[in-house]
């Protein structure tokens, strides 16, 4: 995506913006990434903060529900979330609601404007956000929300800052590695990434994000590299 991008939801409201076929063919390579098993549930990740998760993870659920294909987008930073942003709803009722009780997880599904997507935004903030995740109840509801779409997308917390992506890694079939571009430092990214591959869930591609160059007379905002794990 353009460094100035500030987190609309392009492929609803501008759908021939080269940032929209950029997750067109994003949604594409993810197809490619499992033709031996299906990718039900997938979390998107990153080193740090502003980095573009979020946005990635928005939009890429949406040019996924165009296709016909029932997703449910699940804001599982329950310490800065943002999902709820970018589509405008409503945070008062979402995943912490769910895990404590207050809400079943069917009333905290929330329509959007895009057909066939749902989002499950995280909900009021916590104070005990890792042991949230870690529940018996999140696992439950994991399972649970399986049933109630044929793509879960999960916006993860950043990997270094705190435990909670290593703990969300454990419920999903694979994890997307978003990069900023000049945000991240080498070494950092290295070391998130061998952090995630330590908890043997399969990294399915690296998303750099924020970058922009020339080909022609087109600019390309993003690039996709398959992990190292998938030859």
């Amino acid at each position: 995506m353009p460094r100035h991008y500030t987190g609309r939801l392009i492929v609803l409201d501008d759908p021939k913006a080269v940032g929209s076929e950029a997750f067109r063919t994003l949604r594409t390579n993810l197809q490619f990434a499992s033709l031996n098993e299906e990718l039900v549930t997938i979390s998107f990740t990153s080193t740090g903060p502003n980095e573009g998760k979020s946005v990635i993870s928005s939009n890429l659920a949406v040019s996924i529900a165009q296709t016909g294909t029932k997703v449910i987008l699940m804001d599982c930073d329950l310490r800065k979330p943002a999902v709820h942003r970018i589509f405008g709803l409503r945070n008062t009722v979402g995943l912490t609601t769910v895990l404590t009780g207050e809400a079943s997880l069917e009333s905290a599904l929330q329509d959007t404007r895009c057909k066939n997507l749902q989002v499950l935004t995280a909900g009021p903030i916590p104070p005990n956000p890792a042991e949230l995740l870690q529940s018996k109840a999140m696992e439950k509801t994991i399972s649970e929300i399986r049933h109630f779409a044929d793509k879960v997308l999960i916006d993860a917390p950043p990997v270094l800052p705190v435990a909670d992506a290593m703990i969300l890694a454990s419920y999903v079939d694979g994890i997307v590695f978003v990069v900023g571009a000049q945000l991240a430092p080498k070494d950092m990214a290295r070391r998130a990434k061998e952090q995630l591959e330590s908890t043997n869930t399969r990294i399915l591609g690296v998303v750099l994000n924020k970058v922009k160059y020339d080909r022609g007379s087109e600019h390309y905002y993003y690039y996709y590299r398959p992990s190292e794990q998938d030859g």
